[in-house]
């Protein structure tokens, strides 16, 4: 299926209004047909007084038959402006509706895609194409549909005048309709080509801006900002010379066409003359076909803006339909389970890991987590302790063994089954622009105020919101929270968690970036909460997971020790070392 027949698809049950549309294009060019007739009722009119059309019809008069021919000019113009706004409104609400379909049904497989695809692309190129790309095809399907149509309607019905009035003329003057047509496909094929270039430069150009954007401070920070410039500008001439490439060619078209249309003028014009002048026809006739030559040829022109347009439509669909079809490679189970009946009993059983390029990240990784339980997981920089966390949410799919919740294997459930059971904290916590409350109820969205309140007292993040920010709660946190401090992002990342109130807390150094003090406070906090949940805290800071039932210690992937906080002290191992680095003791 091409990328114009998936397109199409995407217009089932608009059939009565596509159909609506096609009719008001059809009235529309067949009232903007009808001035040359008049004007040679008109010239008739004028030439022979009584022995013309209307005179025939029994008006006489020369000024009643002018004022005639000026009531049915003014009737036809209404006619054609408001089958023009009809066709216009019809056409442009369906580009809309398309284009909705469309953009949602990319955004929903986007959402549906492993966090790993999402580290192989940047994020600009997927906003180009979310966005960009899919306004791209306003502008083809606000006009394309009506160009044809109307090109169409006008090659039948003044093909049928031009043959009615002279079949000799009508012969000369459509010999350049093969000749434009045979060229608008040759240009759509050459083309085609030159716009896919182009969309994938705009792509890349986006990527860059959205990363720069991003990440304003460090280019600051590392007065970067003329390597970034530069950077810019040579993405921003790639796409110059992409679309100079396709301009030279876009841009010759119409002229040529111009020239053909202009051999089919020449022949009406010679031809027609030369056989009124032989009383073969007359002169009113002439004036008609002469005003109709340039209404048959003049919209062929069109056809070359039509067609640019139509592959530069084609080359953002292709790109839409490219993600779209991207494969997903971890797929949901069907197992639904409700949030209050997770008991929270989780075992890793004889886990491997690696990244699709790379040696393995973890090795033979077995564990279990009792219901009500709240270990530990330490190690070094890289020795695997988040990866277990991503595996457990299925962010990242296990190599080999099995992860199972509640005796069944996590690949089993749902997504909205299996993520709803846990209450996640991550390193980079994610915040949106928004206000506070906002940000707080992301996930929770039926929570109440209160309930917003209570969450983010028991995250020691109630008391900055009151003092530190403008307008409490309403405060318009920024794009990521960048109005907050880290430790303040945090301490909402956190009263997220709390307000969502799942059986199974998850916390991936969830402290790292909080004071002391704060730290103190929080962890005051999390032992009540978490007393009667499952809880897996990733820590850098071993102070953070000193009261934990259990305690493994990864290496290299590997888990090397286990162990309560004063069983792993005194075994003098991993642990324990990096237990004195942090405390200085000795």
């Amino acid at each position: 299926m091409t990328p114009f027949q998936r397109l199409l698809t995407y217009t089932r049950g608009e059939s009565a209004q596509i159909k609506r549309a096609s009719l008001y294009s059809f009235l529309n060019k067949l009232f903007d047909l009808a001035p040359p007739i008049l004007i040679g009722m008109a010239v008739d009119i004028v030439v022979k007084g009584e022995d013309s059309l209307l005179g025939g019809l029994g008006i006489t008069s020369t000024m009643n038959q002018l004022w005639v021919v000026a009531f049915l000019t003014l009737i036809i113009w209404g006619a054609e402006s408001l089958f023009e706004y009809l066709f216009q409104l019809d056409w442009r609400n369906l580009a809309q509706e398309v284009q909705h379909r469309l953009r949602m049904d990319a955004y929903r497989h986007v959402q549906d895609l492993e966090v790993a695809y999402f580290e192989d692309k940047s994020t600009g190129s997927l906003i180009s194409i979310l966005n960009d790309d899919v306004n791209q095809l306003e502008r083809f399907l606000d006009v394309g549909a009506n160009d044809i149509i109307q090109v169409a309607t006008t090659v039948v019905l003044v093909g049928g005048v031009f043959f009615y009035l002279s079949p000799m003329v009508a012969a000369f003057a459509f010999l350049p309709v093969p000749i434009i047509l045979w060229g608008s496909f040759l240009f759509q094929k050459k083309i085609e080509p030159r716009y896919a270039n182009m969309r994938e430069e705009v792509g890349l150009l986006g990527a860059i801006l959205s990363n720069n954007l991003s990440g304003a401070s460090t280019v600051k920070s590392y007065g970067a900002e003329e390597f970034e410039v530069e950077r810019l500008a040579k993405q921003s001439k790639s796409y110059i010379a992409a679309n100079e490439h396709a301009i030279k060619l876009s841009s010759s078209f119409s002229p040529l066409i111009r020239m053909a249309v202009l051999m089919g003028f020449l022949a009406t014009l010679i031809l027609g003359g030369k056989l009124v002048q032989d009383k073969v026809l007359e002169v009113g006739s002439y004036s008609v076909l002469i005003f109709m030559t340039q209404r048959l040829l003049w919209p062929l022109t069109r056809l070359g803006a039509t067609f640019d347009l139509y592959q530069r439509a084609m080359a953002s669909t292709q790109r839409i339909f490219n993600l779209i079809d991207t494969p997903i490679k971890i797929v949901p189970g069907k197992l639904e389970k409700s949030r209050d009946s997770v008991e929270g009993h989780i075992i890793f059983n004889n886990v491997d890991f690696s990244y699709d390029t790379g040696p393995k990240v973890l090795k033979g990784i077995s564990l279990e987590v009792k219901p009500g339980e709240t270990i530990g997981l330490v190690g070094p920089t890289g020795s695997g302790k988040s990866t277990l966390i991503k595996l457990l949410l299925r962010f990242y799919e296990s190599k080999n063994g099995q992860i199972s919740l509640d005796g069944e294997n996590i690949k089993n459930y749902s997504f909205p089954s299996l993520r709803g059971a846990f209450s996640y904290v991550g390193q980079d916590n994610y915040l949106f622009h928004g206000s506070a409350e906002e940000n707080i109820k992301f996930g929770s969205f039926d929570a109440t105020s209160a309930e917003v309140e209570e969450a983010s007292k028991k995250a020691e993040a109630h008391n900055f919101i009151e003092s530190s920010l403008e307008n409490s709660y309403d405060t318009i946190v920024g794009e990521r929270g960048q109005k907050l401090s880290g430790g303040q992002r945090q301490r909402m990342a956190i009263a997220r968690a709390i307000l969502k109130n799942a059986p199974i807390y998850l916390f991936d150094e969830a402290t790292s970036a909080v004071d002391n003090e704060t730290e103190a406070a929080i962890q005051r906090s999390l032992e009540k909460i978490t007393k009667e949940k499952t809880t897996i805290i990733v820590a850098h800071r071993l102070s953070t997971i000193v009261h934990a039932d259990r305690i493994y210690v990864l290496d290299k992937g590997e888990i090397v020790e286990k162990g309560t906080h004063t069983d792993l002290l005194g075994r003098k191992g991993l642990y324990s070392s990096l237990w004195t680095v942090q405390t200085g003791s000795r």
